[in-house]
C-alpha cells in the first residue's frame, strides 16, 4: 500500500500533517485580491468615515492582518508560517470596495492561504460594520496570486541557492 501524501486524508476521516522538512528557507509571497460590492450610499458612507460602528477601513485592516497570523489555527491542514509582513490596501470605489492583502515570510512554506484568510476576514469585517445600513452587500472574487518559493539568490541555508537531492 502507497503511503498517502500530504494531499490525502486518512480513512478514518482525520487530516495529515504535511511535511516540510526537506525544503529549504526562501522568500514567500502571496497577494489576494476580494471585492466586497454595496451600495453607492454605503460606500460613499464608509469613504467618509460616517458608519456608526467607527472606522470601517481601520478596522478591517486590523482584522486582517491578525487573521493572517492565525491562519494556521483555524485551517487544520496549514503549517504556521514565519509572517515577515503583511500589508492590506483598499480602494473605495462608487459601489464597492476592492481589497487587497500583500503577506510576505521567510519560511518553507507558502503563505497564499495566510494571504485569503486577511483578505477575506478584512471583507467580513466591512460586512459586518456596514450591515446596519446595507444588507444587499455581497462579497466576492477572492484570488491569490502566489510568487514561486524565490530565485536562487534569494534562498537561505544553502550558499548556492540549489536544492541539495538530501535531506
Amino acid at each position: 500500500m502507497q503511503p498517502p501524501d500530504s494531499e490525502t486524508t486518512s480513512l478514518g476521516g482525520g487530516s495529515l500533517e504535511p511535511t516540510l522538512a526537506t525544503e529549504l528557507l526562501s522568500h514567500r509571497r502571496a497577494t489576494a485580491r476580494a471585492c466586497v460590492v454595496m451600495s453607492p450610499a454605503t460606500a460613499t458612507s464608509v469613504a467618509r468615515s460616517e458608519i456608526a460602528k467607527g472606522d470601517v477601513l481601520g478596522c478591517a485592516r486590523i482584522a486582517g492582518i491578525q487573521a493572517s497570523k492565525r491562519t494556521a489555527e483555524l485551517i487544520p491542514s496549514v503549517l504556521p508560517a514565519r509572517i515577515g509582513g503583511v500589508v492590506i490596501d483598499f480602494v473605495v470605489g462608487e459601489d464597492r470596495i476592492d481589497i487587497e492583502a500583500h503577506v510576505d515570510a521567510i519560511d518553507r512554506k507558502g503563505v497564499s492561504m495566510e494571504a485569503l484568510t486577511a483578505c477575506a476576514v478584512a471583507a467580513l469585517t466591512i460586512y459586518d460594520m456596514c450591515k446596519a445600513i446595507d444588507r444587499s452587500m455581497t462579497i466576492g472574487g477572492l484570488e491569490v496570486d502566489e510568487t514561486p518559493a524565490g530565485d536562487a539568490s534569494r534562498r537561505h541555508g544553502d550558499p548556492s541557492g540549489e536544492r541539495s537531492s538530501s535531506p
